[in-house]
């Protein structure tokens, strides 16, 4: 694989997971309790356990988002 082949992969990656990532922190901004109520009939947990798992959820997969997706292809395009 070339160089180019790369670059154009991982700005893929990135959009469409920072898509992913600014739909599900949209979701959780705009209906937190309906987001809740699906979960609870899959899961019967507390409120205050659902929010910290799905926040700690969110935080998980925003630095793996930068880790994996952003950096290699700032990365990529610096060497390119």
């Amino acid at each position: 694989m070339d160089i180019q082949t790369l670059t154009t992969f991982f700005m893929w990656c990135t959009i469409m997971n920072g898509a992913l990532l600014v739909l599900w922190t949209i979701m959780l901004i705009l209906a937190p309790d309906l987001i809740y109520r699906t979960h609870h009939k899959l899961f019967p947990i507390p409120r205050e356990t659902f929010d910290i798992v799905i926040y700690a959820f969110l935080g998980l997969f925003k630095i793996v988002f930068l880790v994996f997706n952003v950096a290699p292809y700032v990365a990529l395009l610096i060497v390119g």
